[in-house]
């Protein structure tokens, strides 16, 4: 697609922008009684379907509207693969994990994914790599025979994850837009960060650290994978020499107020693209912004239920795009 392709679908993006949550609405879903004036605050604001729903059912399907929305937009949504790609690679690990533990997967893979999640399942069910989609296949064997005979999940989990990081920065790579080009390399390097960081804490040796991680421009995989075999304040003081400076007062205090920078400092680059008439950026931010707008009200949810105090769960949520 060119450019100017994507008038139409930005023109729809501007009017469903002006019903994204602001952070006045996060205040009133945080001062909400419970969980039953969450949700009939969220059904007032559109939510749902206008039927009762559990908080899970409620995001499903503001996921499936999401996506839904965004088909109707756009003919070709492989030019959104950078953000859809990671369910594969998410139901590729439960499709792994559910046939060596002989159990079904019922309701554990996500949708909006690239490819089918049932006709992944069957494939490997059937140890018939060459049926899975490309990007997919290698992965899989490897992850597939490390479980059979190591028995060990989490070195099947790395290395589905890294082939989830190689293939999102591919993407990003692919692409001539800056937004996309950007938010790939964020994607990377905040996985590698957090891959650093527990393995530190895990006292994991460099060759298990390296194997791990994916190689992004902004960050030196050598010398992190070196400082996080080293210890938690040799990986600080790496980052102090990059980009991500500014992350390591949210790094020492937990990996969730780490996760909140990154999604924060997205939404301050997507921000500008609300005066964009063309492009896919809108398009783009729009769907960061729905879905970090999704993240919100389930912390808020969770947090009602575990009957965390709002201040504390306001200092999770993130920045609201609107």
């Amino acid at each position: 697609m060119q450019q100017n392709d994507y008038t139409y679908a930005v023109a729809r993006i501007r009017f469903k922008e002006t019903k994204l949550l602001s952070d006045a609405d996060l205040d009133a879903l945080l001062s909400a009684k419970d969980t039953d004036a969450v949700m009939r605050l969220l059904h007032d604001k559109g939510w749902g379907d206008g039927t009762s729903h559990t908080s899970d059912e409620l995001f499903s399907m503001e996921e499936e509207k999401l996506w839904s929305f965004v088909s109707e937009c756009i003919d070709d949504l492989s030019v959104l693969d950078f953000l859809r790609v990671p369910n594969d690679y998410h139901n590729l690990k439960v499709a792994i994990k559910c046939i060596t533990r002989d159990i079904e997967p019922n309701g554990l893979f996500l949708s909006d994914s690239v490819s089918d999640a049932e006709a992944v399942y069957e494939a490997i069910k059937n140890r018939d790599y060459n049926a899975l989609p490309e990007y997919l296949r290698d992965a899989a064997k490897e992850a597939m025979t490390t479980l059979l005979q190591t028995s060990d999940g989490q070195l099947c989990d790395i290395i589905v994850d890294k082939a989830c990081m190689e293939h999102v920065y591919r993407l990003g790579k692919e692409s001539e837009n800056d937004i996309i080009r950007l938010y790939c390399e964020l994607f990377v390097a905040s996985a590698d960060i957090k891959i650093a960081v527990r393995c530190a804490k895990t006292k994991k040796k460099i060759g298990f650290i390296r194997r791990a991680m994916a190689s992004c421009d902004s960050l030196d995989i050598d010398k992190l994978s070196s400082a996080a075999a080293e210890g938690y304040d040799a990986i600080l003081s790496y980052l102090a020499s990059t980009d991500y400076r500014s992350a390591i007062d949210a790094i020492n205090t937990s990996m969730s107020a780490f996760e909140k920078w990154c999604d924060d400092d997205m939404t301050a680059v997507l921000k500008p693209q609300k005066w964009e008439p063309f492009g896919i950026g809108p398009i783009v931010a729009y769907i960061i912004a729905r879905q970090n707008e999704i993240k919100a009200v389930r912390m808020i949810l969770a947090g009602k239920v575990s009957d965390i105090s709002e201040n504390t769960i306001k200092e999770r949520l993130r920045s609201m795009y609107v």
